[in-house]
């Protein structure tokens, strides 16, 4: 289900976790399943030889479950920023939504482990009115930096989609002062 518009409000960002924000979860599921099939390979060796069908078929169920949960995990999340408002959507059967007004968000900061780093992406976290309690934070996200920039842009009117236009050099000169009055015709007589 596709977020609902205001009239006037345009999406600025849409976007997922990166692939790269769950490498972890891969590697960890992989490596589940190794040891999984060595156990099986171990047991099956006791009572006669090791059953290479079995073991296979683990290692194919294991590593195809791995890439499916990961794939639902990364694509059930989703971060919107539009001109108005930022909104985290989670979960399919059942859903966590937050949401938050642009002008309650005070602070915007991003972090970038030195993993994330080398990934480039990282997690970005805005302070808002709510306070400590309300976290709202888009993890994993490619260019974090480019993240902020656009809730910037969007806070502070530098896109023309929100907030009051930042004054430019035009508009910070002086008018010209008004032309003066014509002369009143002179009287004939």
């Amino acid at each position: 289900m596709a977020l609902t518009l205001h009239p006037g409000e345009q999406i600025l960002f849409e976007g997922h976790p990166s692939w790269r924000a769950i490498l972890d979860f891969y590697f960890k599921g992989i490596l589940l399943t190794a040891l999984v099939c060595l156990a099986v390979a171990g047991i099956t060796e006791l009572v006669d030889e090791v059953n290479d069908g079995l073991v296979a078929i683990i290692a194919v169920v294991g590593v195809g479950l791995t890439i499916l949960i990961g794939f639902i995990k990364r694509v059930a999340t989703s971060y919107t920023i539009t001109s108005r408002r930022l909104h985290i959507k989670r979960g399919i059967v059942s859903r966590d939504v937050q949401e938050t007004r642009l002008e309650r968000v005070q602070n915007v900061n991003y972090s970038q482990r030195l993993l994330q780093r080398m990934l480039q992406i990282g997690d970005v976290d805005f302070d808002t009115a709510a306070g400590d309690d309300y976290n709202f934070i888009f993890s994993g996200v490619a260019d974090p930096a480019d993240v902020v920039h656009v809730v910037d842009q969007a806070t502070h009117g530098e896109s023309g989609l929100g907030g009051d236009p930042q004054p430019t050099a035009q508009t910070q000169q002086q008018a010209p002062p008004p032309p003066e009055p014509p002369a009143p015709p002179a009287a004939q007589g």
